[in-house]
């Protein structure tokens, strides 16, 4: 990733508006970004372009619930391949649909894979595609309390919590 920094100076407090909104409601119009920030709608869009171009923007995605797609089981994986099967292992996770991410990771496993499936038949073929190349440890996901989310949005070189008095 390119450096917090654009042609304007590093972020500020209206670009960390900016980002609280879009990652609110990414489809957010222009305008109403606008009146949120207290700016025109091209200064807006011109502060948008910029931290797309650095890539502080990395992407907009669309939400879907798995289940609604027949995948009602998600599942993490912690993989730790067979000595010189690593690559094999990054390849093959990469050729899985089942796989929606997938982390290496430091420790005794290597990638850490989360899976969303229809069954447990279907993730014990899954298993069974990389257990050729690595050992698996399998947890099904019950619940999750904390959806995925973005990090804290705050201005680079603050702290992450404010000192205490």
């Amino acid at each position: 990733m390119k450096r917090l920094r654009y042609e304007n100076g590093p972020l500020d407090p209206t670009d960390m508006k900016l980002l609280a909104a879009l990652a609110a409601d990414a489809r957010i119009s222009t305008a109403a970004l606008a009146r949120r920030v207290g700016l025109s709608a091209p200064s807006v869009a011109e502060r948008i372009r910029r931290l797309e171009e650095v890539g502080v923007i990395a992407g907009y995605r669309v939400e879907i619930d798995p289940a609604a797609l027949g995948l009602p089981l998600a599942a993490w994986l912690r993989i730790r391949p067979v000595p010189g099967q690593l690559p094999k292992v990054a390849e093959v996770l990469a050729g899985l649909p089942e796989i929606v991410e997938c982390d290496r990771v430091t420790g005794e496993d290597c990638f850490i894979a989360r899976a969303f499936l229809a069954s447990v038949e279907d993730l014990e073929r899954l298993i069974d595609k990389v257990m050729p190349f690595a050992m698996t440890n399998t947890s099904i996901v019950q619940s999750s309390p904390v959806p995925r989310r973005l990090p804290p949005l705050r201005l680079p070189d603050t702290p992450a919590t404010p000192p205490s008095s």
